[in-house]
């Protein structure tokens, strides 16, 4: 891949493809495509068969997805099954029929069982079952991983996998009812500051323990990859490190300077109590994250107000 190759990037204005774009930029690669789901919709074959066979891509990076946090997954479990399997179906499958030289599908670490050991190793996939609110989710991912793995096997396609940790930053989702839980609790933080509001709800326990990774970090390591790796195992991308909700929650309420109490639902679910990524394969390959949780939260939420035209009142 070469500062002339035709890159395509799959969903391109969300948080991930638009990370991978910013890097394609800085690194000096000048042929990138992008369509919006307006122009392109991927879960529609004969639109996506169109544009390979129109644009003929040489590199794809597979960012388009469906996602959203538990309660998105455990609402709309059925077009989070089908939604993603048709992208990646379609995607993966014109990729191959069109001579793609390589292409990468970004997964996520819930595709890991419930209770696996802990850090999530790469070969924990499939040894237990899945955590039941993203389960649909999950396993479309999972099925994107084996389409991968299958096309290389029968075709000698050089599709390759990777397995982000939970993801924020720049172009986040903060919808209260669709976002995950780092970019809900910056909009929830926020509105509780302007409205004058005395506490902040957070659900679950506060005692799950997460990793995040800022989003352009992720697309630096996805980046790398793309140029230096070309096996069939998927590769694990993260900090590892981790910190509670209750943690987080702490240090956002801190940043977006509310002052009122923090109040745990215990009635709403925690989800998977633990999921930390074993990162030992990308740092022998010589990556690590760049951007420290409090700098990358701070930047997301000059974001947010940024998007959205908010003073900080």
């Amino acid at each position: 891949m070469n500062s002339e190759s035709k890159i395509y990037i799959a969903g391109h204005r969300g948080m991930v493809g638009s990370a991978i774009y910013r890097a394609l930029q800085k690194n000096g690669f000048k042929n990138l495509v992008t369509r919006t789901s307006s122009e392109l919709d991927l879960r529609e074959t004969a639109q996506v068969r169109d544009f390979f066979e129109t644009e003929n891509p040489e590199y794809v990076f597979l960012a388009a997805a469906k996602v959203g946090g538990i309660l998105a997954n455990n609402t709309y479990r059925a077009q989070f099954l089908y939604e993603n399997l048709q992208i990646q179906n379609n995607v993966i499958h014109q990729a191959y029929l069109n001579g793609v030289k390589k292409l990468m599908f970004l997964g996520s670490s819930c595709i890991y069982p419930k209770l696996a050991p802990q850090p999530l190793k790469e070969e924990y996939l499939l040894t237990g079952l899945l955590e039941p609110t993203n389960e649909p989710y999950a396993i479309a991912k999972i099925t994107g991983i084996k389409m991968c793995e299958a096309y290389r096997s029968q075709y000698g396609c050089n599709f390759i996998s990777v397995m982000p940790t939970n993801l924020y930053g720049i172009n986040d989702n903060y919808d209260l009812n669709n976002s995950h839980v780092l970019p809900a609790l910056i909009h929830k933080f926020h509105d509780a500051r302007i409205s004058g509001s005395k506490e902040v709800v957070v659900w679950g326990t506060g005692s799950p323990l997460r990793e995040f990774l800022y989003a352009d970090d992720l697309a630096d390591a996805c980046l790398k990859l793309m140029l230096e790796y070309n096996e069939k195992e998927f590769v694990n991308i993260g900090t590892g490190k981790e910190i509670s909700i209750k943690h987080l929650a702490e240090t956002i309420k801190d940043i977006v300077g509310f002052k009122g109490d923090l109040v745990f639902d215990t009635s709403k679910p925690d989800g998977t109590p633990r999921k930390l990524l074993d990162v030992t394969y990308l740092s022998k390959l010589g990556w690590s994250y760049k951007t420290e949780l409090r700098e990358g939260i701070e930047m997301a939420y000059k974001d947010f107000l940024a998007r959205f035209k908010i003073t900080q009142g």
